[in-house]
């Protein structure tokens, strides 16, 4: 099983719940509809790694705020790179097809640390920056679907096992990479930062 840092400890997650289409410039610049309803997909526990990988050409990154979850609740906030093939899941989406291949594959849950987080979740923001560039920037108030209505709806259908990781959608900026790349993901409360993590792909 892969694992997560969790206040300096091991945590084992059974499943990345991601949300998806959360922003609506983001859904704009992909060329989306707002969707009627919460759109879900997950990610297996294979997908957790701490290292950002070189795929393919098509391999787009996503940053997310992260939330880990024990008892049902948000117990813990992290920084995440949701991997996408942009190009296999192009082509799923236009026969009305599964993302799992686009989505779901080893290595595309790039997960930062995460801290215990007892504050307020609407105090919450995030920024992610490329090769010292910001590329990403959005607070609570951008979600279209805001963390407790996540809980909610994902706990009418799915039990959420401790150690779990919800990623709550991704703003505009998306963009493939490439090797030499480095990010540095941020996440910040009431404007002070609360936690953050680096990755460079090798």
């Amino acid at each position: 099983m892969n694992a997560v840092d969790f206040e300096g400890k091991k945590c084992y997650p059974s499943k990345v719940v991601c949300i998806g289409r959360n922003y609506v410039e983001h859904i704009y610049e992909l060329g989306n509809e707002i969707p009627e309803s919460m759109v879900v997909f997950n990610k297996p526990n294979s997908a957790i790694t701490q290292q950002l990988g070189y795929f393919r050409e098509h391999t787009r990154f996503e940053g997310e705020i992260c939330f880990l979850i024990e008892s049902g609740e948000i117990a813990g906030v992290g920084f995440g790179l949701d991997l996408t093939h942009a190009d296999i899941q192009n082509y799923l989406k236009k026969k009305g097809l599964p993302w799992e291949r686009a989505k779901a594959f080893d290595g595309s849950a790039v997960l930062g640390r995460f801290v215990r987080f007892k504050g307020d979740v609407r105090r919450l923001s995030m920024k992610l920056y490329r090769n010292d560039s910001l590329i990403q920037h959005a607070d609570h108030d951008l979600m279209i679907y805001k963390p407790e209505v996540m809980l909610s709806e994902i706990k009418r259908f799915m039990h959420l096992e401790d150690g779990d990781i919800i990623m709550s959608g991704t703003p505009k900026g998306v963009a493939t990479y490439k090797k030499g790349d480095r990010f540095l993901g941020e996440i910040y409360l009431e404007g002070m930062l609360l936690v953050s993590s680096e990755w460079r792909c090798d």
